[in-house]
């Protein structure tokens, strides 16, 4: 591991300051991906800056909405009564995350900006352009069965990693910062980038911008939430395919919608024609059906991800059909 300076900071705009300041600079919380990915030579920074002091473990509902510090660890979150009542989604996805010890130790902030599990990208033997732009993804010909069918481009299809964003994207969730030039809210749709022709640039955040929360408004769409992941192993391992919905109903027709999935987008994808084909129709298996098939319209499975397809439009199934008591 490359030597680098630690600083502990007291306040917030101390820590944001530090990290400002040096080009190399990084924020550390709970340490379960930053270590990792420093010892491991993917990332090398020459100062780390802890905000574990930082007052920013809250959970609570202020003006209908759900606020989580940026530090309140996922175990913490994922046991909230206020959580697991009025935001199922958000609990199932954080319970369905690593494993007990790493939940108990693992910040939401730091669970946000965690980095993809491609192994191009974490080998630093191999070309990454995420890891070095312009090198190449030897994912695109090469091993893929992990890789994106959805979101990718030429230059890069790795999958983004976290449930929690799922989830999130699900419930119109708003990432909150305090950054160099100040306070900024971000909806979580604008918070992830597609690739694009910059695949090393992941987030709208800005170079010392600190991740201090996150809100989700209080509504019937997020009390009648699921989260479903499809995963090689049953524990501490990332998904293949994952879906997060909210549905309200009136008479059996849907109101009202939020579809997001993992392991099959370059970001935590939401797909408006999947929840279009739901929107204003009976929750029936043919209506179930058609947003599965809208979902896939226009994906690229690439040599060993094809069986995405299929896999996330079962997976779609089996939540809705448990939100729809159809089972």
């Amino acid at each position: 591991m490359k030597l680098f300076e630690y600083a502990r900071a007291s306040h917030a705009s101390d820590a944001v300051g530090l990290v400002a300041g040096h080009r190399g600079g990084a924020f550390i919380g709970g340490g379960t991906e930053l270590t990792n990915l420093m010892k491991d030579g993917v990332l090398t920074p020459d100062l780390v800056v802890d905000v574990n002091g930082l007052d920013l473990s809250g959970i609570g509902i202020s003006k209908g909405r759900l606020h989580i510090g940026a530090t309140a660890r996922m175990g913490d979150v994922a046991d909230h009564p206020v959580v697991r009542e009025r935001f199922p989604v958000l609990s199932e996805a954080l319970l369905a995350s690593a494993s007990p010890q790493i939940r108990n130790r693992a910040t939401i902030g730091g669970n946000l900006m965690q980095r993809t599990r491609c192994w191009y990208f974490r080998d630093t033997g191999s070309a990454c352009n995420k890891r070095k732009p312009g090198s190449g993804c030897p994912a695109i010909a090469g091993q893929n069965r992990w890789h994106a069918i959805h979101g990718g481009s030429e230059h890069c299809i790795a999958v983004h990693p976290s449930d929690l964003a799922v989830a999130l994207s699900a419930l119109d969730a708003t990432v909150l910062t305090l950054g160099p030039d100040g306070r900024r809210s971000l909806p979580l749709g604008d918070f992830y980038r597609l690739p694009g022709s910059a695949p090393h640039r992941e987030t709208a955040l800005r170079h010392g911008e600190l991740i201090t929360g996150v809100q989700i408004p209080q509504s019937r769409l997020a009390a009648g939430s699921r989260y479903l992941k499809l995963r090689d192993r049953a524990s501490f391992e990332f998904a293949l395919v994952s879906v997060a919905a909210a549905l309200t109903r009136d008479r059996g027709v849907v109101r009202d919608v939020r579809l997001a999935f993992g392991g099959i987008a370059t970001r935590p994808w939401r797909s408006p024609e999947a929840e279009d084909a739901l929107r204003g129709r009976p929750l029936n298996r043919a209506t179930i059906a058609a947003a599965g098939r809208a979902l896939v319209e226009g994906a690229q499975p690439r040599e060993h991800n094809a069986f995405k397809i299929e896999l996330v439009q079962r997976a779609l199934a089996d939540v809705l059909e448990k939100l729809g008591g159809l089972e």
